[in-house]
């Protein structure tokens, strides 16, 4: 019996340290991912607090600045490209020390609709504020969506190599009837609304809906020329070609009235603006709104239209 009684007292002696080990360990892990989460909140922290003393600083001291705005990459809502650009304009502007605002541009283009939202911006706010110029300083590529915003600036620089142009418009899908029929399967699609599926690519092709998404375009093409056209003014020169959706290398883009001349954000500010200090106005997402963007981005992929319009 006292063998028996030892073996027992030994193996809860036994579970009774392994749980205390699993429960340390438990803590440790628990104490490791708090200061993680700590250490990223600080340094979201620091960085937009150092940014907001940068801007704070500029306006302590008097003197006149050049403001730069960055845009970057495809214009889109998944980029929240209209918000942060529409908020980096508005506060560039009031600003009491901005000389002059430089749109750093290097995007392919993207959304018509947040493209033709921030060109519209920029006008109302020019209007107000009438004695701030706005100069787009393109690096290397401003195409479509993107030349679309440049067009309401004050004047466009660019590199001898860099990508202008592509004033057009796009909508581009798939079809898998052929595949459809060869694997033997059946769509039964059923719509209410003669024009409800128009654009799905496991239909067969409707002369009818695509006469309706031509016009779409179209219309769309239309807004994009009439917007370039108010901006750029006597400028642009009576090239057949300036609004199919050619491109331009920045030297041919000048002749064309495209572009204004040859910049760098650092020579424009020095040299155009006359104030060669700058600070950098583009807005950053802090860690919980790029976390529930992408959330958000993920969800609605499931429910995106696949008719999709895009100035690329």
């Amino acid at each position: 019996m006292s063998d028996t009684h030892n073996w027992e007292r030994q193996l809860l002696e036994k579970l009774a340290s392994a749980a205390l080990v699993e429960q340390r360990r438990s803590r440790q892990w628990k104490i490791f991912f708090r200061l993680i989460w700590l250490a990223i909140i600080g340094f979201i922290a620091v960085s937009l607090f150092m940014r907001n003393e940068e801007k704070a600083g500029a306006s302590l001291t008097g003197s006149g600045h050049s403001a730069v705005i960055q845009l970057d990459g495809a214009i889109s809502s998944e980029n929240d490209t209209g918000k942060k650009m529409t908020e980096a304009l508005d506060e560039a502007f009031r600003d009491r020390n901005t000389k002059g605002i430089i749109i750093d541009a290097n995007s392919p283009g993207g959304s018509p609709v947040l493209s033709g939202m921030v060109y519209d911006e920029i006008r109302r706010l020019k209007k107000l504020h009438a004695n701030i110029p706005v100069y787009v300083v393109v690096s290397e590529v401003c195409a479509s969506g993107c030349y679309y915003i440049a067009s309401a600036a004050d004047k466009i620089y660019v590199d001898k190599a860099s990508i202008v142009g592509s004033i057009g418009v796009l909508s581009d899908g798939f079809g898998f009837t052929g595949a459809l029929e060869k694997l033997g399967v059946e769509r039964r699609l059923k719509t209410s609304g003669e024009n409800k599926a128009m654009g799905d690519p496991f239909s067969p092709v409707n002369p009818k809906h695509e006469a309706i998404r031509q016009q779409l375009l179209d219309d769309i093409h239309a807004q994009f020329i009439q917007a370039v056209q108010a901006g750029r003014g006597r400028r642009l020169k009576n090239d057949p070609q300036l609004f199919s959706g050619m491109v331009w290398l920045g030297e041919k883009a000048i002749p064309l009235g495209l572009a204004d001349g040859y910049g760098t954000v650092a020579s424009v500010a020095r040299d155009v603006v006359k104030a060669e200090k700058t600070v950098d106005y583009t807005q950053q997402d802090d860690f919980s709104s790029r976390v529930a963007r992408r959330i958000g981005v993920e969800f609605a992929g499931g429910v995106k239209s696949l008719f999709d319009t895009k100035l690329f």
